[in-house]
C-alpha cells in the first residue's frame, strides 16, 4: 500500500531476460502486485520471469498456484503473465492493466522490464494521481538541460520530434517526453478506457494520451533523469516514420470530431480546417508558378500566410482549451536524492522506449502460467 492506495506495477517485457529479472527484484516494497508479461519473448526472458517471480513470492511467502480455469489465483505479489503469441508492447501493457483492474490496484504503474527506470522514483511518478491533481502521470526526460544528459542525441532528437507531433494530436500542450514508458494512472481512469481502441504495438502511449484527452483527464509530467549507455536505435524507420504518422493523424481527426464537433461547431475545428486548406492551395499555387517559371503570385503567399495564422491560431485556442488539463508535478524528494546521487546508466543496446519491432500477430489471448 502506498498512503492508503493499493499499487498494481505492469512490467511489460520482450527479450529482456538479461534485465527483467533485476526490475522484479527490485520493486519498491509498498507495491502490493506486480504484472510481468512476457509478450512472447525468443530469449530467456519467460523463464527469467517465472524463475524471480518465484523467489519473490516465497519471500512474500505467497506462492503463485495455477487456476483451474488456466489462470493464475490472485495470491502471489507477482504475477507472471505470458502471451501464447506476440502481440506488442501497448497489447503487453494492457493485458497487466485488465489484470489490475481485476484485482482492485487502486494505482496502476507501468515500468518496462529493461532496467531504465529507477525505481526508487515510483513515488514521485505516483504521488500527483495519490494526491488527486492528476488522473494519469508521465515521466520527463526533458524537463530540463540536467535531466536530459543521459539520453544519446538520436534518441533526444527523436523523441522531441515525436513530442511535437504528439502535442498536436493529444491536445496536451506541456507533454515533453511522450515517450516515456514509465507512468501511473489511476483505476477510476482506467476503468474509462475503451481497450478494445488503444493501439497494441508502438505509438500505444502517443494513442493513450489522445484517448485521456478526449476523456477529459488530467495529466501530469515528472521530471526524471534519464537512464542510457552506449546504445544504437533499433527502430525500423521505414515503417515506423510512416506508421506513428498515421497513427497520429487518425487520433488527431478523432479528437477533433469528438471534442470540438459533435457538440457543435468549435472555432479551433474551423480555425484547423482554414489553416489546412489555405496552406495547400497556396503551396499548390506557389509550385504551380515554379513550373511555369513564374514569380510567384500574391495570391500564393497570402493564401499561405492565412494558413499559418490559422493553424497557429487553432494551435493557442486548442492549447487554452486543454489548460484546465494540463498538471506539472514538482520532483519528491525520493526523486531529488537519486537525482543528486547520479543516474546509473544502464548497458542495454537496442532503441527507444518501445521500439522493439512486434512483426507476429495473433488473436487476442493470453497465457497466465503459476510456478
Amino acid at each position: 500500500m502506498y498512503r492508503g492506495n493499493a499499487v498494481g506495477v505492469v512490467v511489460p517485457a520482450y527479450n529482456e531476460a538479461r534485465f527483467v529479472g533485476g526490475v522484479v527484484d527490485t520493486l519498491p516494497a509498498f507495491v502490493d502486485r506486480a504484472y510481468v508479461v512476457d509478450d512472447r519473448s525468443t530469449d530467456g526472458t519467460w523463464e527469467e520471469i517465472r524463475r524471480h517471480a518465484a523467489r519473490a513470492n516465497e519471500r512474500a511467502a505467497e506462492p503463485v498456484v495455477a487456476a483451474a480455469d488456466g489462470g493464475a489465483s490472485l495470491d502471489g505479489r507477482v504475477v507472471p503473465i505470458r502471451h501464447p503469441v506476440n502481440r506488442g508492447r501497448g497489447a503487453a501493457v494492457k493485458t497487466g492493466y485488465e489484470r489490475a483492474l481485476a484485482d482492485g490496484m487502486d494505482i496502476v504503474v507501468v515500468m518496462d522490464g529493461d532496467g531504465q527506470m529507477d525505481p526508487d522514483i515510483m513515488p514521485a511518478i505516483i504521488d500527483p494521481v495519490v494526491d488527486g491533481d492528476a488522473d494519469y502521470a508521465v515521466g520527463d526526460r526533458l524537463a530540463a538541460r540536467d535531466t536530459r544528459r543521459g539520453m544519446p542525441p538520436w534518441r533526444l532528437f527523436g523523441n522531441l520530434l515525436l513530442s511535437g507531433l504528439t502535442r498536436i494530436a493529444s491536445g496536451y500542450w506541456h507533454i515533453r517526453d511522450p515517450q516515456n514508458g514509465y507512468t501511473a494512472i489511476s483505476a477510476e481512469a482506467l476503468s474509462e478506457l475503451d481497450f478494445d481502441r488503444l493501439y497494441d504495438q508502438y505509438g500505444f502511449l502517443n494513442d493513450l494520451l489522445v484517448n485521456l484527452n478526449v476523456a477529459e483527464k488530467r495529466v501530469a509530467t515528472v521530471p526524471m533523469r534519464a537512464r542510457y549507455g552506449d546504445e544504437e536505435s533499433g527502430i525500423r524507420y521505414s515503417t515506423f516514420v510512416p506508421g506513428l504518422s498515421f497513427l497520429l493523424l487518425r487520433d488527431f481527426l478523432w479528437r477533433l470530431r469528438v471534442r470540438y464537433l459533435d457538440g457543435g461547431v468549435h472555432p479551433v475545428a474551423v480555425l484547423y480546417a482554414l489553416g489546412v486548406v489555405s496552406v495547400l492551395a497556396g503551396a499548390l499555387r506557389l509550385v504551380g508558378g515554379v513550373a511555369s517559371k513564374d514569380r510567384p503570385g500574391r495570391q500564393s503567399l497570402t493564401g499561405l500566410l492565412v494558413g499559418l495564422g490559422s493553424l497557429g491560431g487553432a494551435m493557442v485556442l486548442d492549447s487554452r482549451e486543454n489548460e484546465r488539463l494540463r498538471v506539472a508535478a514538482e520532483p519528491s524528494a525520493s526523486f531529488e536524492r537519486s537525482a543528486s546521487n547520479g543516474a546509473q546508466p544502464s548497458s542495454r543496446v537496442d532503441g527507444a522506449d518501445e521500439t522493439d519491432e512486434r512483426t507476429e500477430k495473433g488473436p487476442d489471448g493470453r497465457e497466465i502460467v503459476g510456478s
